[in-house]
């Protein structure tokens, strides 16, 4: 079993970054998109709402197709229509052909996102400690290294389709790495399975998953706030060059992966919900100095102490809800209560820049950042959501009696 679960934690380890690699990706290569394909400024954001939009329904779709699919098998097909339909945005010269592999795309991750989250939630039940954030932290060092092809394609004036193919090295890669995923029925430790393995087909309510439901979308307001609004902000507001302006986002993706690969061991060492709260209270923090910084270096501050706080929340949202699902329901309860959780990552994404634009012109874009920060303070008050049951942990943060197979040369 050893053996088993270190293989399922590198081989999900491998998926979370690869699709790191395919959005950021996607998501840079936005202007160039537009250009070949001659999508009007009026009709861009049609495409890009569509997107999520798309991908909430696929986590929808997920959360039934896990009563007679497992989760590996989700994530074993969903990746590679992912990375195909990047391939099909690179390739295509027509909008029509644009609007199906984005459709693709979207309907895809939405279930790549929902079943690789439910794999990481049931590898961290089995191992007794949190790795979540661990997972996290991979996507994020694979977005930074999506995000650094794509400069180098807009700097050396590539092809689209010629800055896409890194994707497909990565799709026989992530087909031979999927062999080797772990479902929760064989994740699962020994004192946990027993009498709950057929106990995952119940309803999940709604009210166990409303506080991590509020985190998760704030959270995610807050992300597409810096994704979004970094560069024209620090150009903007700030007064910083253009070259300047690019910094900032670049300063949160790295940030993100330093918070994210020590997180874990904070969560260990302190406990979720000091975690949480600590998170929460520096991300308010950096939009506070954000919003009132004199001058471009200072919104750098802000926007550095963004990526630290930011970056532990959403992990942590999707570690309690597959928790709580499984104490209250079953197994098979934690799988449905990720995918239902995550649609709320897609709602964030959706209504933050948005929100940001529409306050900014209404308002000012300095007060605009005060609402994604009064949002990030209310994670503060839903932090004991994030509490394991009593019962299940004795003498710290983490189970007692552990599946201890993260030691060694091989653990992540």
């Amino acid at each position: 079993m050893t053996d088993v679960l270190r293989r399922g934690r590198a081989s999900l380890a491998f998926s979370f970054f690869a699709q790191g690699v395919a959005f950021a990706l996607l998501v840079t290569r936005i202007p160039a998109i537009q250009s070949r394909y001659g999508v009007s400024d009026a009709l861009l954001p049609v495409f890009l709402a569509a997107v999520p939009i798309l991908a909430g329904v696929g986590s929808t779709a997920t959360e039934h197709l896990v009563k007679r699919v497992r989760p590996s098998r989700l994530l074993r097909w969903s990746q590679p229509v992912v990375l195909l339909s990047l391939l099909g945005v690179g390739a295509g010269g027509r909008v029509a052909e644009l609007g199906v592999a984005l459709a693709a795309f979207g309907l895809a991750v939405g279930v790549l996102d929902a079943s690789m989250n439910m794999l990481g939630v049931s590898l961290q039940r089995a191992y007794g400690r949190s790795i979540m954030l661990g997972f996290h932290a991979v996507y994020s060092l694979g977005g930074i290294v999506g995000a650094s092809l794509a400069w180098a394609g807009a700097h050396w004036h590539l092809a689209l389709w010629v800055s896409y193919l890194p994707v497909a090295v990565l799709l026989p890669a992530v087909l031979v790495g999927s062999r080797w995923y772990v479902d929760a029925d064989s994740a699962a430790a020994p004192d946990e399975a027993g009498g709950k393995a057929g106990e995952g087909g119940g309803t999940v309510a709604f009210r166990l998953l409303l506080p991590l439901c509020l985190v998760m979308t704030f959270a995610y307001i807050g992300d597409s706030t810096v994704s979004n609004w970094s560069a024209k902000y620090l150009q903007d507001t700030l007064g910083s060059s253009e070259q300047l302006a690019t910094v900032p986002y670049n300063v949160y993706m790295v940030t993100t992966l330093l918070g994210r690969a020590i997180g874990d061991t904070g969560v260990r060492r302190f406990g979720a919900v000091a975690v949480v709260r600590l998170g929460a209270l520096v991300a308010a923090l950096g939009f506070a100095v954000v919003a009132g910084a004199p001058g471009p270096w200072v919104g750098m501050l802000g926007f550095t102490l963004l990526g630290l706080g930011l970056c532990v929340l959403v992990p942590q949202t999707f570690a309690a809800a597959g928790r709580h699902a499984f104490d209250n329901y079953g197994p098979g309860a934690s799988d449905k209560a990720v995918a239902r959780l995550n649609i709320f990552n897609y709602v964030g994404f959706l209504v933050g820049s948005p929100l940001v634009g529409a306050l900014g012109d209404a308002w000012s874009y300095r007060g605009a950042m005060l609402v994604p920060m009064a949002l990030v303070l209310v994670t503060w008050v839903c932090a004991g959501s994030f509490a394991p049951r009593p019962d299940r942990y004795g003498g710290g943060h983490e189970r007692s009696r552990t599946a201890d197979v993260g030691r060694g040369s091989n653990g992540l």
